[in-house]
C-alpha cells in the first residue's frame, strides 16, 4: 500500500479478555487514555467518536471490525487539526495474540497518503496511550500524566 504506516508492538501480562475488555470499556479508557472518552456501541457499522474532556470532538471514525477479543478496527479521521483533517481517512487496527502470560498487541494506524503530518502525530501518541494500557492492567496505575 502506498501511503503512511505506524506500527507499535508490545507484550502486556494479561489475558486477551481483559485486554479486549480494556480496550472497549469507556470508564476504563478514559484512565489510560488521558481522560478522553470514545463514544461508540463498539459494533461493526456503528460511529465512533473521541471526544476531549472539555466535550470538544477530537477525531470521528467507524468501526470496521469487531472481533472480541482478537482484532478491532477503526476507520479515523482527525477532527480538529484542520492539516490532519485534510489528509482524510486512516484506518487503525489493533490485533491481539496470546503470547505466554500475556498478550501481543499490535496497532497499525496507516492512511494512504504519503509522509503523512496525521500518521506522524499519532507516532508520538500512540507510544504513551499504549504504555499507560501496559502500565494500568499490569499495575493498577498509569505511566504518563497528561501534563
Amino acid at each position: 500500500m502506498a501511503g503512511s504506516k505506524f506500527v507499535y508492538v508490545t507484550f502486556i501480562r494479561t489475558t486477551p479478555e481483559k485486554l479486549w475488555s480494556a480496550l472497549t470499556a469507556p470508564e476504563f479508557i478514559k484512565q489510560y487514555w488521558f481522560d478522553m472518552t470514545h463514544d461508540t456501541e463498539w459494533k461493526v457499522g456503528s460511529s465512533w467518536r473521541m471526544i476531549f474532556p472539555d466535550g470538544r470532538v477530537a477525531d470521528t471514525g467507524e468501526i470496521a471490525e469487531f472481533d472480541p477479543p482478537r482484532r478491532l478496527a477503526i476507520k479515523w479521521r482527525n477532527e480538529f487539526r484542520p492539516e490532519l483533517k485534510a489528509e482524510g481517512w486512516s484506518r487503525c487496527v489493533m490485533e491481539l495474540e496470546p503470547a505466554d502470560n500475556a498478550v501481543k498487541l499490535t496497532v497499525t494506524h496507516t492512511i494512504e497518503v504519503e509522509n503523512s503530518k496525521f500518521i506522524e502525530a499519532v507516532s508520538g501518541g500512540w507510544p504513551k496511550i499504549l504504555s499507560n494500557l501496559k502500565s494500568l492492567l499490569e499495575t493498577g496505575t498509569v505511566a504518563i500524566s497528561q501534563k
